[in-house]
């Protein structure tokens, strides 16, 4: 097991890595929508969710991969009823390369975020 790291997203906040590669396959830790120095990007689900996915490719590249090589995403979000808003935005990001993907509505997220996210993804 290889643990990744990158100082373009946030540095992990407890006793876990930012990633890890088994077999050529890497595993992300969740991504909240923290700017790497730590502090949240702002209160606005369009922001919180493009800032996500800012964290995402950092640590997919980090450990040698991108988002055309995630075979599946597990999204968490606050509330259901942003569903939609969420959705839109992702569909900007994974337009042709459509990964499994699960999405769960949670009753809270670290630092009271509306988004957070992990992906597994093949190592090029």
């Amino acid at each position: 097991m290889k643990k990744t790291h990158t100082d373009l997203a946030p540095a992990a906040i407890g006793p876990y890595s930012q990633g890890v590669i088994v077999n050529n396959i890497f595993y992300s830790s969740g991504q909240i929508p923290l700017r790497p120095n730590g502090e949240l990007v702002s209160e606005n689900l369009e922001e919180q969710v493009h800032q996500v996915f800012s964290n995402i490719k950092a640590v997919l590249e980090s450990a040698g991969a991108s988002l055309e090589t995630v075979i599946k995403t597990t999204l968490f979000i606050k509330d259901m009823n942003d569903f939609p808003k969420i959705n839109d935005i992702y569909g900007t990001y994974f337009d042709n390369h459509l990964p499994a993907r699960s999405c769960v509505e949670v009753s809270r997220l670290p630092k009271d975020v509306k988004v957070e996210m992990e992906v597994i993804a093949l190592v090029k």
